[in-house]
């Protein structure tokens, strides 16, 4: 007798449980990633038929060039392009920057005494025992700067919720120099600063998907705070999406802060995306010694992570010519 049998465990039975889980896996849609002022210069890619839509990042400034006066018409124009083709619009509402130069809030918010300078510089340690300035991370934790930071919010809302397909708060990570802050960081603070901001995107946006970020907390490491636990747990009960700026497979820092979490909250999140930008396409394959592919890249976001849309860097190769 087949031992299969004799466990009351048929071939049949197999294959029928085999396609009942893959069934329950579905494939991750596809999206570009692109910044403002770029998405007409994608048109071709934006066409093919293996993509959704796109995710375009859109900063402070642009939106808000001055006190409770908004300027949409960047997110109109790409929300026609889009709408044209039958494809889904993803905004990323940028308030941290990754360059010097770019201080991309508005004015008002840089000069005004109640907000405390707006921005304080992002850090780099190379290794040799100091910190350079390599960008910058807007204070959230300054109630006067969330308080402009959720209008800005509250009037995208307004104006797109339901006609864009989801709207993302960036990432959680940021690095500034603790020991030297003088603008009332702490830890906490950011942290429900954060989840602030992103309960007051979700009840503006009552149709649109709300996402939410998260790859680090300062401050935390291996959830021994429980950010990311409260946060996860958080989005779980109120509908909010999660997501992240990087896909790489089991890397190690990400193994030990958000990836573990998304693969526990698989299926119980409102929506999952993630991204695949240029630095992410750098990365390469411990096992193979050359950069991951799109086939690995996809695979890990959808069996591990539980991954519902991929925004791709344009210049991934797979959607070369």
């Amino acid at each position: 007798m087949n031992s299969l049998t004799i466990f009351g465990i048929t071939a049949a039975t197999i294959f029928g449980l085999a396609t009942a889980i893959a069934g329950n896996v579905q494939a991750a849609e596809n999206f570009i990633y692109t910044g403002n002022g770029d998405l007409a210069a994608a048109a071709a890619i934006l066409e093919r038929p293996d993509i959704a839509g796109a995710q375009v990042v859109y900063n402070w400034r642009a939106l808000e060039p001055k006190k409770g006066e908004y300027d949409f018409s960047a997110i109109e124009r790409d929300l026609e392009q889009t709408g044209k083709l039958g494809k889904k619009l993803f905004i990323q509402v940028q308030d941290r920057f990754f360059s010097p130069e770019a201080r991309n809030i508005p004015d008002y918010v840089l000069e005004g005494a109640e907000y405390g300078g707006g921005l304080v510089p992002q850090l780099d340690n190379p290794g040799e025992g100091k910190a350079e300035a390599y960008g910058w991370t807007t204070m959230q934790w300054n109630p006067a700067v969330r308080a402009r930071y959720q209008e800005l919010l509250k009037a995208l809302a307004t104006r797109f919720d339901g006609q864009v397909y989801g709207v993302n708060l960036p990432e959680t990570a940021i690095d500034i120099d603790m020991k030297a802050d003088q603008t009332g960081f702490s830890c906490d603070a950011y942290f429900d600063a954060e989840l602030e901001n992103l309960t007051t995107a979700r009840q503006a946006f009552s149709t649109s998907k709300v996402v939410q970020y998260v790859n680090f907390w300062p401050c935390e490491w291996e959830n021994d705070h429980n950010y990311m636990g409260r946060l996860f747990e958080r989005a779980a009960a109120s509908g909010i999406g999660l997501g992240g700026p990087d896909i790489v497979p089991y890397r190690k820092g990400q193994m030990k802060n958000s990836y573990p979490f998304f693969n526990q909250y698989r299926g119980k999140l409102d929506f999952v995306g993630m991204a695949v930008q240029e630095p992410t396409l750098t990365y390469k394959n411990d096992k193979t010694g050359k950069p991951f592919t799109k086939d690995e890249f996809t695979a890990f976001a959808t069996d591990y992570l539980g991954v519902d849309a991929i925004f791709w860097s344009v210049e991934s190769p797979w959607l070369k010519p």
